[in-house]
């Protein structure tokens, strides 16, 4: 009856996942020659990021768009460290953050939309990269397909380490997932990092409302709250211009506190889907952990466990691959990255009902 369990949750784990497979194939990466029209006010919060900033705001005085169509607001959110902004070919503006909330972030972006002079909202993470053509594709695709929403991709920076190797292939797992999600119209998911709707909309949204005691969420829950309200409104732009590059964390416990972080969101997502796929996948995972500790205490076979373990390591593996030839990335330690992820996962979840974590020198209830 047990087994049974097991493979049942599995089922329909692999059901899901082909699902994504499905769509994230159904996307199609178009981009249209149009002369640029949107005009963009992009916000970065940001929080002791004296390192990470010039490097993003140098990127960004590249780009390949009319400058009088971009404004960047910076907002500082109660940063230690000095930051001295050097002279960038671009319309900068430099605020406090206003905290009215929970959520630093969320009130970083309430404070820049307040002020904000465009049409358009992008919000990006000071620790990121842009390419030059990011703006003119999200620009393309908002007139191509009549988009008030648009999320687009990010991807890791490049590093060595088999931290590095770790986190990127859990990223391009949800990557592909994303992208699936809105290949067959069921968005949930999307990254702050990449992140833009009209300012309109926004306020449409009545912004953050409802989610403002939630530390983390700014993207997912207003993505949520845009396929309720105005479904086809809400895109993605697949397009491998439009990705932003981001930085890898520096360390295993960085690395478990973002992800309880991430994590932590989910007990609150207003979508029936994230919820069901966020409890299938702890339940997936918490299976092979339990099916393992029972092979340690001779209760359950190797064949099953190697069974179990393989159909997974199949599914993931084919989104995984998927989403890596579409972002250009290489893969490597897939085999051994996917026997520790479960146990990862596991004690994620499971802290994340309980602890608390870190952010940016803050902490913060799960």
């Amino acid at each position: 009856m047990i087994l049974i369990g097991f493979y049942l949750i599995l089922f329909i784990y692999a059901l899901f996942i082909g699902t994504f497979i499905y769509g994230f194939n159904k996307m199609k990466s178009t981009f249209s020659d149009n002369k640029p029209k949107t005009s963009f006010s992009i916000v970065i919060p940001f929080r002791n990021e004296a390192e990470n900033l010039p490097n993003l705001l140098q990127s960004l005085s590249c780009l390949d768009y009319p400058k009088e169509l971009i404004e960047v607001i910076l907002v500082d959110d109660d940063s230690d460290e000095k930051f001295s902004m050097t002279n960038y070919d671009l319309s900068i503006i430099s605020i406090k953050n206003v905290r009215n909330s929970n959520s630093p972030k969320k009130d970083a972006i309430h404070t820049a939309i307040a002020i904000a002079n465009k049409e358009w909202i992008i919000t990006t993470d000071a620790d990121c990269i842009v390419q030059s053509n990011w703006l003119k594709i999200i620009d393309s695709y908002i007139q191509t397909e009549n988009k008030r929403m648009v999320a687009a991709g990010v991807k890791l920076l490049s590093k060595k380490g088999f931290l590095y190797e770790f986190q990127n292939l859990d990223f391009l797992s949800l990557q592909g997932v994303t992208i699936g999600s809105f290949g067959i119209k069921k968005p949930f998911m999307c990254n702050g990092a990449n992140f833009a709707y009209e300012k309109s909309f926004f306020k449409e949204l009545n912004g953050f409302e409802g989610n403002s005691e939630i530390a983390s969420g700014d993207d997912v829950f207003l993505l949520q709250k845009a396929i309720q309200y105005e479904p086809q409104s809400v895109g993605f732009c697949k397009n491998t211009l439009a990705v932003v590059f981001t930085k890898s964390e520096w360390s295993w416990k960085t690395l478990f506190f973002q992800r309880v972080r991430w994590a932590s969101k989910s007990s609150v997502y207003v979508d029936g889907l994230s919820r069901c796929l966020a409890m299938l996948v702890f339940l997936t995972n918490l299976l092979f952990v339990i099916g393992f500790c029972l092979w340690i205490m001779h209760l359950f076979t190797y064949e099953n466990l190697l069974l179990y373990f393989g159909i997974k390591f199949l599914v993931d593996g084919v989104i995984i691959f998927q989403s890596a030839e579409f972002f250009n990335q290489r893969i490597r330690y897939l085999l051994i990255s996917s026997i520790i992820y479960p146990f990862f996962s596991s004690a994620v979840a499971v802290y994340a009902l309980f602890g608390k974590y870190e952010w940016k020198g803050r902490s913060f209830k799960s």
